[in-house]
């Protein structure tokens, strides 16, 4: 499952929510979390989407179906993997993207002077290959 994909983020966010539901949640309760974050109303999904979606989710070991029963559990695995997007945004991009783009004066960092030397290399290739403006 893409990551980067709209609808997989929005399926691991409902997973955050749905671990706290002690009797697990259903394809309706799918369809009433996972339509607002996709910008969506709940009645424009249909349940073969939801279904789909409830497959890739088992498939991967994200969630488990209760037995004798059409209710899912989200697994420790599932949980796992729910919550680390949301980890490392707030983790490593976030940071990493301030200190690369402060308009301050730049403090003494590892990752800013890994940036520009990166830059600087990208500029020399481009001139030594007679791409630069």
């Amino acid at each position: 499952m893409p990551l980067a994909s709209p609808r997989v983020q929005a399926l691991l966010a409902a997973l955050c929510a749905f671990r706290l539901l002690p009797h697990g949640f259903t394809n309706r309760d799918l369809r009433t979390h996972l339509a607002p974050l996709l910008g969506l109303d709940p009645e424009a999904m249909t349940s073969g989407q939801l279904s789909y979606d409830l497959r890739r989710l088992r498939i991967h070991g994200l969630i488990c179906r209760i037995p004798h029963s059409f209710r899912y559990q989200v697994t420790t695995a599932g949980l796992r993997q729910a919550l680390f997007p949301p980890r490392l945004t707030q983790r490593l991009l976030i940071p990493g993207l301030a200190q690369l783009t402060d308009p301050s004066p730049p403090a003494p960092s590892r990752l800013r002077a890994a940036a520009r030397a990166y830059d600087t290399a990208i500029d020399d290739l481009t001139r030594l290959a007679g791409l630069a403006a």
